[in-house]
């Protein structure tokens, strides 16, 4: 099971454990991370998250209605995702990522 390191908007830094083949938007939002308004569909952004760099490769980019989503964010970073659209596997064992600041 992956172990993600996850810093939080308070600068909290924790490890979650997630199982494989869920989002990374279920492992954040059952710890109370992230609201995920839209509950994973791509419509809302509130699971915004920053991939640490070293990771971008093992994640990989977004797809283009992921992209059109986060064109309006003002958080948003080259590293920018949107965790429901993350799909977890053992490859992602030790991924480091930060929320994103609330905007509003």
């Amino acid at each position: 099971m992956p172990v993600l390191n996850v810093t939080d908007r308070d600068g909290t830094s924790s490890l979650l454990t997630a199982a494989p083949g869920t989002t990374l938007m279920a492992a954040l939002r059952a710890e109370g991370m992230v609201e995920a308004i839209c509950g994973g569909t791509c419509s809302c952004a509130t699971c915004h998250v920053h991939i640490a760099a070293a990771w971008w490769e093992a994640v990989g980019p977004p797809t283009l209605e992921e992209t059109t989503m986060l064109e309006f964010s003002l958080e948003r970073r080259e590293t920018s995702r949107l965790a429901c659209q993350v799909l977890l596997g053992p490859e992602h064992d030790g991924l480091a990522l930060s929320i994103a600041p609330a905007e509003g």
